[in-house]
Parts: C-alpha cells; sequence; structure tokens
C-alpha cells in the first residue's frame, strides 16, 4: 500500500540541509520526488556541500536526473517536468532560481497549480535576505539560541534541529501542503516562504507566551525547562551515563520522591526556584549512587517521567523503538522510519539515494521527449544519465 501522498509528484532543486530534509518527508510519506541534480563534476572547494549532497538517509525516495541549467535546454527539460508537478522545492539564495529561468513565475505559467516552495534561512525579503548563513545564526536571532545552555557557559547549539530541520524542512512541508490542499479547492497554486528565522521564531511560542505571563526569565537555566529545575533535566549515574526526568506534573513529582525514597520535606517545595540549586545538588548525589540500568530498573515505565539518555548507537536497540519499529535498517544502514504512523495508507520506507543522474532518460521520456531527442541531450552534455543505483 503506498503512503498518503502517494499522488504528489515534486520536483526538487537540489541543495543541502532544509530542502532535502522536507523532500524526504514527503518522499517518505509516498510521494514521487524527481531530485535536479548538477552534473556530475569534481569536488566543491568548500566541502561541506560534498559531505551531505546525496546523502544516503536525507536523500532516500528520489529519483535523480542530472542537468546543465545553465544551458537553455536543461532549463526546458526542467519545466517539462514542473508542468506535470505538483510541487516544486529550492532553497537557493533569493533570485538565483530566477536567474536560472526557473522562477516561480515562469514555472507557474506553465503550471497555475503549481505550488512553488522557497528554503531560505533569512526569508525572501528583509535586510538580512542576500546574507550567508547557517542554522546557528537563523536560530540567534530568533531568541531561541539565547534560552539555550548552562548560565554560565556560552549558548549551546542544538545540533541543527532547530533551524535546518524543526524550523525549516518540517516548517516547508506543513507550507507545501496547505497550500497544495488549497490548490484543489482553487485550481491556484502560490509561492511558500519559508525562512528559518520564522519556523525557530514559531518554535519558541510557548515561552515567548509563558514570559508574557510572567512565567519564564529571559536567561538561560532560570526557567522549569531549562535545566535550571531539578525535576526537568538529566543526571548522571554511577556508570557515568546519563538519565533524563520530566516529574513537571505534582502526581508526577510525587512519584520520583517515593520511588527513590525521598523523604526530605525541603523537596516539597517543588515549584520554588529559589530552593532548586540545592534540590538539584541533591538528586545530583542520589543518581550517582547507581547506575543507569538500575535507575532504569527502577524507574522506566512509571509516571516519573523518565527514560535513560542513550547513545545514537544505543537507541535503536532500546525495546520500545524496537517494538514501534522506530529506526530500520536498509542495505547495512540504520535510520529513523518513516513518521508518523497511517492506519489505512502506511508509510513504508523509500528506496535509497540514487546515484546522480539514474532516472535522467526515463525522467525525459515521462516529459515527452522522443528517444533521440535524450540520445542528443547526453552527447551534448546537456544531461547526464547515471548508471542505475
Amino acid at each position: 500500500m503506498p503512503g498518503p501522498l502517494a499522488h504528489l509528484t515534486v520536483i526538487e532543486l537540489a541543495g543541502i540541509g532544509p530542502g532535502p530534509f522536507a523532500c524526504m518527508l514527503l518522499a517518505d510519506l509516498g510521494a514521487t520526488v524527481i531530485r535536479v541534480d548538477r552534473l556530475p563534476g569534481p569536488p566543491s572547494r568548500g566541502g561541506l556541500e560534498d559531505l551531505m549532497r546525496n546523502d544516503g538517509i536525507v536523500d532516500r525516495g528520489r529519483r535523480s536526473i542530472a542537468v546543465n541549467m545553465k544551458d537553455p535546454r536543461g532549463v526546458e527539460a526542467v519545466l517539462r517536468l514542473v508542468d506535470s508537478a505538483d510541487v516544486l522545492i529550492e532553497g537557493f539564495r533569493p533570485g538565483v532560481a530566477e536567474k536560472l529561468g526557473l522562477g516561480p513565475e515562469v514555472c507557474r505559467a506553465r503550471n497555475a497549480r503549481l505550488v512553488y516552495g522557497r528554503m531560505t534561512g533569512w526569508g525572501q525579503r528583509g535586510p538580512l535576505s542576500q546574507a550567508a548563513g547557517h542554522d546557528l545564526n537563523y536560530i540567534a536571532l530568533s531568541g531561541a539560541l539565547h534560552a539555550m545552555g548552562p548560565a554560565d557557559r556560552p549558548p549551546a547549539p542544538p545540533l541543527n534541529l532547530v533551524g535546518d530541520y524543526g524550523g525549516g524542512g518540517m516548517l516547508l512541508a506543513v507550507g507545501v501542503l496547505a497550500a497544495h490542499a488549497e490548490a484543489q479547492r482553487s485550481g491556484q497554486g502560490q509561492v511558500v516562504d519559508a525562512a528559518m528565522t520564522d519556523g525557530a521564531a514559531l518554535l519558541m511560542a510557548a515561552q515567548y507566551g509563558l514570559m508574557a505571563k510572567g512565567f519564564w526569565q529571559d536567561r538561560r537555566e532560570s526557567n522549569f525547562l531549562d535545566g535550571a529545575a531539578h525535576f526537568y533535566g538529566t543526571y548522571e549515574c554511577a556508570d557515568g551515563r546519563f538519565v533524563s526526568i520530566g516529574a513537571i506534573e505534582p502526581q508526577f513529582y510525587q512519584q520520583l520522591l517515593a520511588l527513590c525514597g525521598i523523604d526530605d520535606p525541603g523537596f516539597q517545595k517543588q515549584w520554588d526556584s529559589g530552593e532548586w540549586p540545592m534540590l538539584r545538588s541533591q538528586l545530583e548525589a542520589l543518581f550517582r549512587t547507581r547506575t543507569r540500568d538500575d535507575w532504569c530498573a527502577l524507574l522506566e515505565g512509571t509516571d516519573v517521567c523518565f527514560a535513560p539518555v542513550l547513545s545514537m548507537k544505543e537507541a535503536p536497540a532500546h525495546p520500545h523503538n524496537a517494538a514501534r519499529g522506530t529506526f530500520v535498517q536498509a542495505d547495512g544502514v540504520v535510520q529513523p522510519a518513516p513518521a508518523p504512523r497511517f492506519d489505512r495508507t502506511p508509510a513504508q520506507l523509500p528506496p535509497r539515494a540514487p546515484l546522480v543522474g539514474a532516472d535522467t532518460r526515463a525522467l525525459l521520456a515521462r516529459a515527452g521527449y522522443a528517444v533521440a531527442d535524450i540520445e542528443a541531450l547526453c552527447a551534448a552534455g546537456v544531461v547526464h544519465a547515471g548508471e542505475a543505483a
């Protein structure tokens, strides 16, 4: 059974970071994602692009056509694919797609129902829109980075999850699906401007709401969700590994105290922030008396709101993850499974990332090119037909 997006065709102008992640989400859910790759060439000078492009996991589920988009014949080939597509996704700086001849006006003149998704860090407009940047810079501008990490150290980068993926790729996926749903009613596509600065700010909605009510301090490690509170954080165990505690609600907190044998009346002042440093210090000493496995045996599966802090290598083997199939293995590579789950149109792990140009001939034929014309484009270096993956 194909996934819930089996009806959707997406053109992806190849890039790195959040755009490919959004396309992975769509491919995971059954969409046909056609990745328009550059012609194969020598490694780029920067290195990061080569490291992240055609990633075996994030780029799974694609079909690949390799095109010289500096050649008008290559641009025309892409536009002929756009003619029958539902969504196009690009992650260039503002104006680059237009210079290539693949901007939204050109594409939507040929396909009025096309949803044109644009993924950038700063957005299509604004004084920083043309500046270079990375995840860390975008979340810095949103207020999110300032809130993360210990109070006595610089803000801690949360990998590139908040900007690139949560505030970027997922935001773009939601945006293009919303625009596609609207196009089914109106018959008209539209441009979706997904900016990581906007997305990271959106992810901070709860914190801004708490601050508006006077329940959130605008400084690190001063609040109940940022590591200050003793009942919400991580603790080192006797074996040097860690556990996480999230006993916010009073009934969960009381169970934590009961199961850990804590009868100190000072712990009844759960929400007295002035007591948090002392109470945390006491919990730190307590958790160092047993190994992580010992604490799992005592607390896991209870309403304490507990989980061991697992490494990336440990996580796939945990019984809960194994039972749900949260991780899967394909071609010897362990990777997260498609999510969320659907009971009638379940998503399945799509094929691994294709080699660049693996589907060039088939996709040109799909766009209406005759065999002789396809071979002529290959011979002229306008397109590259790679070997099938």
